[in-house]
């Protein structure tokens, strides 16, 4: 065997236990993430004894629905999961037209006034008009009580505008140049060569919108009184409010189960709708946020 033929193979086991050793350590975080989330789940399935008894549950020994059948008793958790479901929807389509818009503007070196309007754009995240000076100018705009008022205040985040801006600075000029040739016009660049281009971007940050969304609710106790246009997540609130014993209005429920697996039933009804849309643009979810954050 010469020196050379016994470092390869030195080599070679060396990479199989890193392999195994890495792999191992992924395993077991994985695991701490994913343990929390499993015990939620059996827990919100779980039986009153059960939760009482145990503090960590995996694999409930009775299985009981009461939990659910309770959050399903009023029909209005129905409408609220229809209201937080079209505000996504409606929310995550405007808040990326204008995102995507303003985020290729800025791109464009040529563009006037560029370096104000980024240092606005970094200064807005890092101090805010408040709580009361926004409420009195959603009041002024008379969007209290209109689902608008919890689309329009944040209809663009500052930090996913720039990770898009950084992607479209990113592209060669060069694409720009050539179509400009071909005659296309600004717009025709944009929405022919450059969002073609940015699909990966477009669909990490879509994600980033519809999370905010889905999980809209300070802006919701501010702006909406009328509690027939409350989103899920209000709802669920109350909800866990009237199972703790406390009085919560606009919920009307029957049977008042144990208020632990009730807040587990209400963690795992906000939570997997999100987890269902994941895997639609988990491909595209790493790819994007590196593209975005290379440049700048």
């Amino acid at each position: 065997m010469t020196p050379s033929t016994a470092l390869r193979r030195k080599e070679s086991f060396g990479s199989r236990l890193f392999t195994v050793v890495n792999s191992l350590l992924l395993i077991l975080i994985a695991l701490v993430c994913l343990l929390p989330f499993v015990n939620v789940i059996a827990s919100s399935f779980a039986s009153t004894q059960e939760v009482v008894a145990k503090k960590f549950i995996l694999f409930p020994t009775t299985f009981s629905l009461d939990a659910y059948k309770y959050i399903l008793s009023t029909p209005t958790i129905f409408k609220g999961l229809g209201v937080s479901i079209g505000i996504t929807v409606v929310g995550t389509i405007v808040s990326m037209i204008l995102t995507a818009l303003m985020a290729y503007g800025l791109s464009r070196r040529y563009l006037y006034g560029r370096g104000f309007v980024n240092f606005i754009v970094v200064f807005s995240m890092l101090f805010s008009g408040g709580m009361i000076p926004t409420f009195l100018v959603v009041k002024s705009l008379g969007l209290i009580d209109s689902y608008w008022s919890l689309i329009l205040p944040v209809a663009i985040n500052a930090f996913n505008l720039i990770i898009m801006r950084n992607f479209f600075q990113a592209l060669p000029d060069a694409l720009e140049e050539s179509a400009k040739i071909d005659g296309c016009n600004d717009f025709g660049v944009f929405f022919k060569i450059m969002l073609p281009l940015a699909l990966p971007s477009i669909a990490t940050i879509s994600l980033f919108y519809a999370v905010a969304y889905w999980n809209t609710y300070m802006n919701a106790i501010l702006y909406m009184t009328d509690s027939t246009k409350w989103p899920i997540q209000v709802l669920l609130r109350q909800i866990v409010i009237v199972s703790s014993g406390m009085q919560a209005e606009g919920t009307s429920v029957d049977v008042v189960p144990p208020a632990q697996t009730i807040k587990m039933a209400v963690i795992v009804i906000a939570t997997v709708p999100m987890l269902i849309a994941y895997p639609f643009v988990q491909k595209h979810f790493v790819k994007g946020a590196l593209l975005g954050s290379v440049k700048g």
